[in-house]
């Protein structure tokens, strides 16, 4: 009897120490964590790699939710991730100041670049400005297959048509509401012109009867960042705040950072991403 008395007391005093933790922002014994993350993270294999490298380092359980970076940013705001991994650095700095995000750091970096028909109906192969290629894209009316999905990459686009000066619009110009992987199958299927990272490009150009067209223009610079969500904006929702700056740390970190600087070396001759460490 005595023995199943200081059995209750001790589940009782377990049971007030979890509801006292569960009404404590960033208090947590969870081992799970939730990344949302621009979806060239995904399609390039990049966190096939980077995920069981901190899993097997921290213990933790993560579940990526791959996404554009304007729905992963939205994750955030709704406290239904406890990282964003991002590439807007307009958006990121609007959610930073909003108070959305505690901790932000530089993670890495590739480029955009356009590709479209080996015939190149607009000419564009050889040009050195992006703004050039979709004016004479626009001018030719040729196909322009866009993600539309409030996505880094689709805002790159956008500014891009906004300094042409160019509202895009009616048959040619066709809006996916998806990934960069089926936007880029998209393109393919319809011959058309498109913009993408070149990770998730180099991931899948083999099956693609696309070729790269221009690259290297300033405009066409794309960094990511990793933000720690504020747990103090939904104190209900128990966020993994100490998971967030434990992965935050681990993957500018010199082990994260190599991972990232050798992603792509070994199958595409060619990193995919340039770490910022």
């Amino acid at each position: 009897m005595k023995k199943l008395k200081a059995l209750f007391v001790i589940l009782t005093i377990v049971l007030i120490i979890a509801v006292m933790c569960s009404q404590i922002t960033g208090c947590t014994n969870s081992r799970k964590l939730i990344i949302a993350s621009t979806t060239s993270t995904q399609d390039s294999g990049l966190f096939d790699v980077l995920i069981p490298a901190f899993e097997k380092n921290s213990g933790y359980n993560v579940k990526v939710i791959a996404i554009g970076t304007g729905e992963a940013i939205e994750y955030g705001k709704r406290g239904e991730a406890d990282i964003i991994l991002v590439h807007s650095k307009i958006d990121e700095d609007k959610f930073m100041q909003e108070g959305f995000g505690l901790i932000k750091k530089d993670v890495m970096y590739n480029e955009f670049i356009i590709v479209g028909p080996k015939e190149d109906p607009a000419k564009i192969k050889g040009m050195k400005e992006a703004v050039d290629a979709f004016l004479s894209i626009a001018k030719s009316e040729s196909i322009f297959v866009s993600r539309g999905d409030g996505s880094g990459t689709n805002k790159k686009e956008l500014l891009i048509w906004e300094k042409v000066g160019f509202k895009p619009s009616g048959d040619n110009y066709i809006e996916t509401g998806q990934g960069m992987a089926e936007t880029l199958k998209i393109a393919d299927e319809k011959q058309g012109y498109t913009i993408t990272d070149n990770a998730t490009w180099y991931s899948l150009k083999e099956n693609l009867d696309l070729d790269e067209l221009l690259s290297g223009d300033e405009i066409l610079f794309n960094p990511y960042s990793v933000i720690a969500v504020n747990p103090e904006k939904h104190p209900n929702l128990n966020l993994n705040y100490k998971g967030a700056v434990e992965f935050i740390n681990w993957i500018t970190s010199k082990e994260g950072q190599e991972i990232i600087k050798n992603f792509g070396l070994s199958q595409y001759e060619r990193p995919l991403f340039y770490p910022v460490n």
